[in-house]
């Protein structure tokens, strides 16, 4: 009966996929609410990340730089946390920190319309609420999550500076130049595409749970549970996956 189940829900996300891409493709476009998404949903979640990534970086290079010290390589610490803020650790955090905010706030929104019957409110006025509420979001959440991995890499090495400056007094200059000989295009891309892979996966997940949440108190509830649980697992899994396909390229 759960294999059942499984298989049902499996088919059902499918078709909310394949629904998501050919409103996303076909016009009309609901431009202005996608504006207004990607506005309230980077601004949501520009607190969180400045302090979450600001510390990240001062905990990372805080963490890496007795282990380098004891092989006399401490002049490496510049290019260490560069590599791992920029391929892993930038993504990484803001794709979490917006699974749990955005993910649960597209969860408990869509998932308090469907239960009050706004939806079918708006199904039967001809609004077309499936584009309206479901596309603008997934593809807000898309195009959001590189734009602030970007701002979360930059927060996370001025943390990792100003821990290296304390230590060894090393210049703006020097510690930005070695970031930026040991960064590459291909890190610099992957981050990005990787990021925007989280994105499309909060904002479905998200979008999903509360499009199809339960009738009743608890529905709201438990699709904003779902939304961020299963959202920070498919961003794991997409980030495994993504590392063992850049892989190939370096």
């Amino acid at each position: 009966m759960d294999i059942k189940k499984g298989l049902v829900q499996v088919a059902e996300v499918s078709t909310f996929t394949k629904r998501v891409f050919r409103d996303f493709f076909f016009p009309p476009y609901e431009v202005k609410e996608i504006i207004r998404q990607c506005f309230m949903m980077g601004n949501k979640s520009l607190f969180l990340i400045t302090f979450t990534s600001f510390l990240v970086g001062i905990v990372f290079t805080k963490q890496s730089r007795p282990s380098l010290a004891s092989f006399g390589a401490e002049s490496w610490l510049p290019s260490l946390v560069a590599q791992a803020v920029v391929r892993s650790l930038g993504p990484l955090v803001t794709g979490l920190i917006c699974a749990g905010k955005l993910g649960s706030n597209i969860g408990a929104e869509l998932g308090s319309m469907q239960v009050t019957e706004q939806i079918d409110a708006m199904e039967v006025s001809g609004t077309r609420p499936f584009s309206y509420l479901v596309v603008s979001r997934i593809t807000a959440t898309t195009l959001m999550l590189p734009l602030l991995v970007v701002y979360s890499d930059i927060l996370s090495l001025l943390g990792s500076f100003l821990t290296v400056n304390i230590y060894n007094n090393t210049s703006f200059q020097l510690f930005f130049n070695e970031v930026a000989v040991n960064i590459t295009y291909t890190d610099i891309f992957s981050s990005l595409i990787k990021s925007a892979f989280f994105g499309f996966a909060i904002g479905l997940v998200g979008c999903y749970s509360g499009y199809h949440s339960d009738k009743g108190t608890t529905g709201v509830g438990k699709a904003a549970n779902t939304s961020v649980v299963v959202s920070m697992m498919l961003i794991f899994v997409i980030d495994l996956l993504s590392i063992q396909f850049i892989n190939l390229f370096r």
